[in-house]
């Protein structure tokens, strides 16, 4: 989950250590356990969490001291974020982004600057590249203006060569319990959201297709996965965008769910607030396009490195 489809290292990985990182202390290693200052605990690897109960505590807030209990076999519901969770697909956002704005006659922007920015949703993004804040007269108009041009280009350039999923991604989906319903809901426009997810996990027409052995490798050896998300959201598609609640309310009415037996996977501080806000558990990776300051400072549960330590959070079928 740490490497491009193309197998170079991300970005902003390099140089970070690959251990699972619980929210808000430094890390104490003690018993075959990390455990940070509060009473939050879990288990260093697979082994190692089957052989205490399933559940963990941990914080829910990086300034709060209250614990709240965990428990993956109790997961009814698993939502994901598509841009930094799912798929490595920055650098379409950021040349998409940049074709706009040259478009636009408008100053280009650094790939930091990019970055700093995923955490709004696409037009206020593009209204912030424009030189626009909130309040401004023309904020709104000209944000919905730049980020439907980025939308009918950003979609049109999905493919696995440009938001391909992360190594390993697609077999971890594979392996959650198939009695565990699945989720997406991103900040950009649902129709970017159905596009990854197709082009990942294509939907095979018949169980004759699906044993095909050329189409079984490229699934990872595994059944195909989209056909499983029974709820796929982006920002154009409900009351309002991430940090707010309403997206994650959404999936959880089609899942026909309770917030409270789902959790939220994201690389941004703003999924952190939309689960919190849904009353739902979140769980943070750190190989998307935030850093690991601005991820400790939101109100995760739980701090992903690598794919193989968030399949460790969820309820997984061996």
């Amino acid at each position: 989950g740490t490497r491009q489809p193309g197998g170079t290292v991300h970005p902003r990985m390099k140089g970070q250590h690959f251990l699972l990182s619980v929210l808000l202390t430094s890390f104490q290693h003690t018993n075959g356990f990390i455990s940070t200052g509060s009473s939050c605990q879990f288990g260093r690897s697979r082994a190692l969490w089957n052989e205490m109960p399933a559940a963990a505590s941990g914080t829910t807030s990086s300034e709060e001291k209250s614990t709240v209990s965990y428990n993956r076999a109790s997961i009814k519901g698993v939502i994901f974020d598509i841009d930094g969770t799912l798929a490595d697909s920055w650098k379409l956002g950021f040349d998409a982004t940049q074709e706009v704005l040259v478009k636009n006659s408008i100053d280009k922007i650094t790939e930091e600057i990019y970055h700093s920015h995923c955490v709004y949703c696409t037009p206020d993004r593009l209204a912030r590249h424009a030189g626009l804040l909130p309040g401004d007269a023309d904020f709104e108009s000209v944000g919905e203006r730049l980020g439907k041009e980025f939308d009918d280009l950003y979609v049109d350039l999905v493919s696995v060569e440009t938001a391909g999923f992360y190594d390993e991604i697609e077999t971890m989906l594979g392996r959650i319990n198939p009695d565990v319903k699945l989720g997406a809901l991103t900040n950009a426009c649902v129709a970017y959201a159905h596009a990854v997810l197709q082009k990942n996990c294509p939907v095979y027409a018949s169980e004759e297709e699906n044993g095909n052995e050329e189409k079984k490798t490229a699934a990872g050896g595994l059944r195909p996965v989209y056909d499983r998300f029974s709820a796929i959201h982006g920002a154009d598609d409900v009351p309002k965008p991430k940090p707010h609640p309403d997206g994650l309310h959404k999936c959880c009415e089609d899942m026909g769910l309770d917030p409270k037996d789902c959790v939220y996977i994201g690389d941004s501080p703003t999924d952190a607030m939309a689960a919190e806000a849904a009353g739902m558990t979140p769980i943070g990776v750190m190989w998307g396009s935030n850093g690991e300051e601005k991820l400790r400072a939101a109100p995760f549960q739980f701090l992903c490195n690598s794919v193989e330590e968030l399949a460790q959070l969820l309820p997984i079928v061996d």
